[in-house]
């Protein structure tokens, strides 16, 4: 007879979840006593659990099932929370399993004792659920799989109390059946092609699946074929792209230049994608991002099939033999001299590896990345969804598990890598095939742009100083070697380039410690123009509309 653990690593296995992320505590011991009984779900120790479900997520971005979490009560469960944030806006599957005390000991509100189901609806509020008795718990654990794998995909939350995790009595329950996601019906599909005939300057926003290969092609056979532009929403989950792939330009984050961009529209299609909004409220700004006279339309909600959608508004559009644009191969020359940002992303794009996984939380930094890495090789992109720093390190993780032949790159801003610094350990203990480039500008630089942006007179001391890094300075190299990880400090582009050449023929972790500029002046006065010079060259009338919109 098995216990209640026993059968629920069983059932895990049954589902289809091969990964368990882990931070466990005294309450966890029979789950981590169980995990020896089934050799089909591996385990992987983080020290901290933002580590875990940040590695959850991009395990889940890129294997398109879940991967289990394992934390200790509430206090774990907070810890955890800023990735399971950004994977709840992702939209990705994650069965969260947060251990509890004995349903008996709660009532004496023991030290660690607290309400985890009021946490977790923040993260999972589709499905919480803690777990009664022993006989009912592969019932529960069956249902959380299945709503976390549900349309769209979510965290779901399974609390795990310690006596029905020991108690005997443990029975398996069977995987879940899971229905497809439905294609958007005759009437919308009818609508949306009325739109696209109809002449009106029209966009496409992509998200979610419809930024996969089959969904950008359709999209780009319609494109070809009635001359509607294509956008990708500004934090993709996961983007494919590179040589070959049709282009697909991306809002921007600026809310004025995002502006810029979807001012000529009359139509915006919205096809797994969110309508855009502005990522924060300003001063006097509207945080609807959809211009006056713009309509919006849905061909296909979250809750869609967005590439069957796109698909069959081809065949109705009579779009399925037109020739979709390509991205062709092209690569930016070798960079030299002082390292910046601009050459830091230039080196990527000189460098980057076929098939390479790209996960990009450089914030200010990765301002180029786009621009330089389009027509590199194809690969795919991960970004920061939920705006919750301290994901792209764990992120690695959990791609580099999920795919385990394909290099991960992670670039990475020097403040947003504290947070979730002991992601280093694992990929060391694992040897995962992860690159990690901290871009240490000893500042958060964005801040810096923020501050003006919300309407501040120019910041002073006190005020700056809650924006910069220096006076203790971050040795990131030595941080790593501290961990296992095999790490490099570089200022220069040749050493960049040539760590970048190392790392990408060498297998295992590695982490280039790059010295950069600060990014940013961080006053409205030269905001202007470090955008101008930053972003791929801008026709000369979108350039001055965005003059309008930021100059003072």
């Amino acid at each position: 007879m098995s216990n209640g653990a026993q059968a629920l690593v069983k059932t895990l296995a049954d589902a289809g979840i091969e990964l368990c992320f882990t931070n466990p505590g005294t309450s966890e011991m029979h789950f981590v006593a169980a995990l020896d009984g089934e050799p089909r779900l591996r385990a992987v120790l983080t020290l901290f659990e933002g580590v875990a479900t940040g590695a959850a997520d991009g395990y889940a971005r890129m294997a398109d099932k879940p991967a289990a979490t394992l934390l200790h009560l509430g206090c774990g469960l907070g810890n955890g929370l800023a990735n399971l944030h950004n994977a709840r806006k992702a939209q990705v599957p994650i069965v969260n399993i947060v251990g509890d005390h004995a349903t008996w000991h709660v009532k004496y509100d023991a030290q660690l004792q607290s309400d985890i189901e009021t946490v977790a609806r923040n993260v999972s509020p589709g499905f919480v659920r803690s777990a009664r008795t022993t006989a009912t718990l592969c019932v529960d654990a069956v249902e959380a799989i299945a709503a976390a794998q549900a349309h769209p995909p979510q965290v779901a939350t399974l609390i795990l109390p310690a006596d029905v995790s020991w108690g005997e009595g443990g029975e398996p329950s069977a995987p879940p059946v899971l229905a497809p996601a439905p294609c958007a019906d005759a009437a919308t599909l009818a609508a949306i092609a009325d739109v696209v005939r109809s002449g009106a300057p029209t966009a496409f926003l992509l998200g979610g699946r419809a930024l996969r290969e089959p969904g950008l092609v359709a999209a780009a056979r319609i494109a070809a074929r009635h001359g509607v532009k294509l956008f990708a929403e500004v934090f993709p989950t996961r983007m494919q792209r590179g040589a070959g792939l049709p282009p697909v330009e991306r809002i921007a984050y600026l809310a004025e230049m995002a502006g810029v961009q979807l001012a000529p529209y009359r139509h915006l299609v919205l096809v797994g994608a969110k309508s855009p909004v502005s990522f924060f409220a300003y001063p006097g700004k509207p945080s609807d991002l959809v211009p006056d006279g713009c309509t919006v339309h849905t061909l296909a909600g979250s809750a869609q099939d967005a590439e069957a959608s796109l698909d069959a508004l081809v065949t109705l559009l009579d779009a399925q033999h037109s020739e979709a644009q390509r991205q062709v191969a092209q690569r930016p020359a070798r960079p030299r001299g002082r390292l910046s940002a601009p050459k830091l992303c230039k080196a990527l794009g000189h460098l980057l590896p076929e098939g390479a996984i790209l996960i990009d939380e450089a914030i200010t930094s990765g301002l180029m990345l786009g621009a330089m890495t389009q027509g590199a090789p194809r690969h795919d992109l991960l970004t920061l969804t939920g705006g919750a720093i301290g994901q792209a390190l764990p992120n690695a993780i959990g791609a580099a598990l999920a795919c385990p032949r394909r290099p991960v790159v992670a670039l990475v801003g020097d403040g947003a890598a504290m947070y979730t610094i002991q992601a280093l350990w694992t990929l060391a203990r694992e040897q995962l095939d992860v690159t990690a480039i901290i871009c240490n500008n000893a500042a958060y630089s964005v801040l810096n742009v923020e501050l003006d942006r919300v309407g501040t007179q120019a910041g002073g001391p006190k005020a700056r100083a809650q924006l910069e890094l220096g006076g203790a300075p971050l040795d990131f190299a030595r941080l790593a070697q501290g961990m296992g990880v095999h790490a490099v400090r570089v200022d220069s582009a040749e050493d960049l380039c040539k760590a970048l050449d190392y790392a990408f023929a060498q297998r295992g972790p590695h982490l280039i410690d790059a010295i950069i500029p600060e990014a940013l002046a961080g006053t409205r006065r030269k905001l202007l123009p470090w955008l101008l010079r930053s972003l791929p060259k801008l026709p000369a009338p979108l350039a001055q509309a965005l003059k309008r919109k930021i100059a003072p």
